[in-house]
């Protein structure tokens, strides 16, 4: 049996994903556990554009769309870049540069 990979919460995401309603968070919480385990997430999209590797979960609820963005292709560990809540339907300039910026410092890190 392979184990559990340990989550790693970059920046503010553990508490941006504390702020989501309780339902989606719940969900989001579910989905990731399933990534710890080496599984694919129900609802996600690729999102290369933020670093390699980079995939989103996607939740949608009444209370709305809620996105965590996440690279698991570590060995180490499941790193969770940024938790944000959509606006709209492209994911925004700001969600995307956050993540972007967090991707790097993952990086960098394990480079040291």
């Amino acid at each position: 049996m392979e184990l559990e990979k340990e989550i790693r919460w970059v920046g503010s995401s553990y508490d941006d994903l504390l702020a989501f309603p309780e339902e989606p968070r719940r969900r989001a919480g579910f989905q990731l556990a399933k990534v710890q385990a080496g599984l694919d997430p129900d609802n996600w999209k690729a999102f290369d554009i933020v670093g390699a590797g980079t995939r989103e979960i996607r939740v949608n609820e009444p209370e709305g769309a809620f996105r965590v963005m996440y690279v698991a292709k570590f060995v180490e560990a499941v790193y969770v870049l940024h938790c944000f809540d959509k606006k709209s339907q492209a994911t925004s300039r700001r969600d995307r540069e956050i993540a972007e910026a967090r991707y790097r410092a993952v990086a960098n890190v394990r480079n040291v």
